[in-house]
């Protein structure tokens, strides 16, 4: 039953990725009617981002999920940079300065990506909230009595609601609809391999959470990912090779690259994709009734994991908005301030602190990337200043934007 006493009565998320589950999940939670159209079948299980950095934290938060994240993955405390010669530590941190932070626990959180997807599906739905699966969005659009509408292929009646967000990944429809091929940036010449693989980086050598490994062919990152030791290992290789060569050639990368050089039987992969990199970001984020977030709106490389993390920043804002106008205390021009300052995030933060990550670790001049690097030289320096080392990595929250101070002061 719509409610006439509310500015509008439901919202449809195209995408039931992990940014259009956080969101359908906080406006659940605050009442507003949410269903998710999404094209596939199933949740997607194939290795994504596991990492979710300090911005994105106060999201788990509001969504009551923290805890089971903290309790079922991990929280990561130190990352580092290495040499690609003896893999010793050049520069890192330990994150423990962010265990309280006004109450929150503000470290790197890892939960398997497709464990938080099924978690936040799980609530959603048992707060009310509906789904279809195998509904492929082709079109949306808006007409002029203030719908906004999905056509779904094998459906002759068009999904309607007073606001849809395109939560859609990179290959996003919705942002197809709003503008064609349009999706201003680059794409990267280098191709990297993710695998989820078991091996003990840290009871056999030592090793941090995470490691960066600096060169400019053999570059690589080793992030745990479960308490059980299975570690997200991302490497660089030859790009323009199919993936069934990509397969065949990954033990003599691993013998060459990973310290102790294994063998394929000291080691297990279980998964294996090659991706490619990407740094763009749509013109707008909102037109009229329609809005994007996350992957569907920008892309950044995986470096550094602010692309997942960017994208549940853009849930958290456009989430305060819409309860903003939802509750009374915004108008729609909200939405249009949503839309500036998350491309100014993305401008002036996410794409260069992301570029900046990749062409670290894959420097054409390992030996001397120290010297010529403010903020290896930066982490060095709190290494042994706690509260200079907290000042550091809370300046990461800058990515986020407060669209609350922007309702309508009674």
């Amino acid at each position: 039953m719509a409610d006439a006493s509310r500015p509008f009565n439901n919202v449809l998320v195209i995408g039931a990725g992990p940014s259009g589950l956080l969101l359908a999940l906080l406006l659940k939670q605050k009442g507003i009617n949410v269903h998710i159209l999404e094209a596939a079948p199933e949740l997607d299980g194939q290795p994504r981002a596991a990492h979710y950095g300090t911005p994105a934290i106060p999201e788990f938060y509001r969504a009551g999920i923290i805890g089971k994240i903290a309790s079922e993955g991990l929280v990561l405390n130190t990352m580092c940079w290495r040499s690609s010669v003896d893999h010793s530590r050049t520069a890192g941190f330990h994150a423990g300065v962010l265990k309280d932070v006004d109450g929150q626990d503000l470290r790197t959180h890892c939960y398997v990506l497709q464990d938080l997807d099924k978690l936040m599906l799980d609530e959603f739905l048992k707060l009310g909230g509906t789904i279809d699966w195998c509904a492929k969005v082709t079109k949306v659009g808006q007409d002029e009595g203030g719908k906004a509408w999905a056509d779904v292929e094998g459906r002759e009646q068009r999904v309607e609601a007073d606001y849809i967000v395109g939560c859609d990944g990179a290959n996003s429809i919705v942002r197809r609809s709003l503008f064609g091929d349009e999706f201003p940036g680059f794409t990267w010449d280098a191709q990297i391999i993710a695998t989820n693989t078991y091996y003990d980086f840290e009871g056999k050598f030592g090793w941090d959470d995470a490691n960066f490994i600096i060169h400019p062919e053999n570059f690589f990152m080793a992030a745990r990912i479960t308490k059980d030791n299975l570690y997200r290992i991302t490497y660089g290789e030859t790009p323009g090779l199919s993936r069934e060569e990509y397969i065949a050639r990954q033990p003599a990368i691993f013998e060459k690259i990973l310290p102790g050089h294994p063998k394929p039987d000291e080691y297990k992969v279980i998964t294996i994709s090659p991706y490619k990199m990407h740094q763009r970001c749509a013109p707008k984020f909102r037109v009229g009734r329609i809005l994007l977030a996350a992957d569907a709106a920008h892309l950044c490389n995986p470096w550094g994991g602010l692309g997942i993390t960017g994208g549940f920043v853009d849930v958290g804002g456009l989430f305060d908005c819409l309860v903003g106008i939802y509750e009374g205390k915004a108008d729609e021009s909200i939405l249009d301030l949503y839309s500036e300052k998350r491309i100014e995030k993305w401008k002036t933060i996410i794409d260069p602190i992301s570029q900046d990550n990749f062409r670290r670790v894959s420097d054409k001049d390992p030996a001397t990337r120290f010297e010529r690097d403010e903020w290896m030289q930066a982490l060095k320096k709190a290494e042994t200043d706690d509260a200079y080392r907290k000042e550091l990595l809370l300046g990461f929250m800058a990515v986020r934007y407060d669209f609350t101070q922007h309702y309508h002061r009674k």
